[in-house]
């Protein structure tokens, strides 16, 4: 089952509760409900996580955890899945998100290259925030909401494979 191969890839609980950068959330991180391993929790973290991953801020980790915290939705798988928008895949997807942005608000694309310094970011950024935002906001809700309808319909489907499998070694005939 993919729950069997979540949990064997996913940190030890102690090692979690006890990592430093958590420690801001205390005893919030004893909730049983941050642990668990089923539909709503699985769905919900990649809900929480996959939104964060479009949140371009640092420190989207963080706000994935509290995510997680505040909708009691699996928190290790939360704050991994933020790793989606990583230094490699981080500038297509801003980008996208920025001329999808663009396109919505209708205006025209501007062309320009990213330099991380203070005044890029004073300059440039301050001249599409309008649609890079607009565009990052509706590509986490979406993907986001696509992710948690998603893994919902997987999770039913291997249930439901599961059910007829028991079933069938119950009765020894196989279903059609």
């Amino acid at each position: 089952m993919a729950k069997d191969v979540i949990k064997k890839y996913m940190p030890d609980y102690n090692k979690i509760r006890a990592n430093k950068n958590l420690q801001v959330f205390g005893t919030l991180l004893h909730n049983p409900l941050l642990w668990h391993f089923n539909r709503k929790s699985i769905s919900g973290a990649f809900a929480v996580g996959v939104f964060c991953a479009f949140i371009p801020i640092p420190f989207q980790m963080l706000l994935a955890a509290a995510g997680a915290i505040i909708f009691h939705v699996n928190l290790p798988l939360s704050v991994a899945l933020v790793w989606i928008s990583n230094p490699i895949t981080m500038p297509p997807l801003f980008y996208a998100a920025y001329k999808f942005g663009a396109w919505l608000l209708g205006k025209e694309p501007r062309e320009f290259e990213f330099i991380l310094s203070w005044d890029w970011l004073a300059t440039e950024l301050l001249a599409i925030w309008e649609p890079f935002l607009l565009g990052c906001f509706l590509f986490g809700s979406i993907s986001a909401l696509l992710s948690f309808g998603i893994v919902r319909l997987l999770w039913r489907q291997q249930i439901i494979a599961h059910w007829k499998k028991r079933k069938t070694k119950q009765v020894g005939v196989p279903l059609q």
